[in-house]
């Protein structure tokens, strides 16, 4: 009895393992599509993958997060303001799901600011006073949570720098934080190898914009 309680043991566990491997096999190649995506073709074609890995992996909440990470990216290169904040709905609609798997998780949390300001670009003139804030209290809220997450350093340093200069105020403490990130992104240790590692690129461009 003991020796058939052992196998199937082992049997459970080969068989986890298994579909963790496969899971996280499937998730970086997805990634990796929405990492090198570049129309709003390609960003679908690795949100229908992602949706059918979330589906089958309805407790897990990174293929949730990759789907409205691609939406909100693929509403900056949509020119149709009405089609944006169509896109921009869909990245809320699954952050949302992921929120309720990982509500406090810091790169959700950074994501929620992500897509408060891609609303918020979409017509800043109306949307700065109520969409600003909103961003910025989700930037603090995931560096609470994580204050070495170079992605909420980087978001929260980008949204000082734009409000700074609508404002005519100075950028030093905005370029100070994207600086930080910077730094960062050199020694932050992920969580796994399919946690988000974007954004390095994008902390170097912003930092340029201070004169650097």
């Amino acid at each position: 009895m003991k020796k058939l309680i052992a196998a199937s043991l082992l049997t459970i566990l080969f068989f986890s393992s298994f579909a963790k491997n496969n899971f996280e096999e499937a998730m970086k190649k997805n990634i990796e599509l929405v990492y090198s995506a570049n129309s709003t073709e390609s960003y679908q074609i690795a949100i229908n993958n992602l949706s059918r890995i979330a589906e089958a992996e309805p407790d897990r909440w990174e293929p949730e997060y990759y789907i409205a990470f691609a939406y909100t990216l693929n509403s900056f290169n949509e020119s149709n303001n009405n089609k944006k904040d169509q896109l921009v709905d869909l990245a809320q609609k699954h952050l949302d799901k992921a929120i309720i798997i990982a509500p406090d998780h810091v790169e959700l949390l950074t994501l929620q600011g992500f897509i408060y300001t891609a609303k918020l670009s979409i017509d800043p003139a109306s949307r700065g006073p109520k969409y600003s804030g909103m961003a910025m209290q989700k930037y603090n809220q995931a560096l609470k949570a994580d204050p070495d997450n170079p992605r909420a350093l980087l978001m929260l340093g980008q949204m000082m720098y734009g409000t700074a200069q609508f404002m005519g105020t100075g950028t030093e403490d905005a370029c100070k934080t994207i600086k930080s990130s910077i730094e960062k992104f050199d020694t932050y240790k992920n969580e796994n190898e399919i946690a988000p590692t974007w954004g390095k690129g994008q902390a170097i461009n912003a930092y340029q914009q201070c004169g650097n």
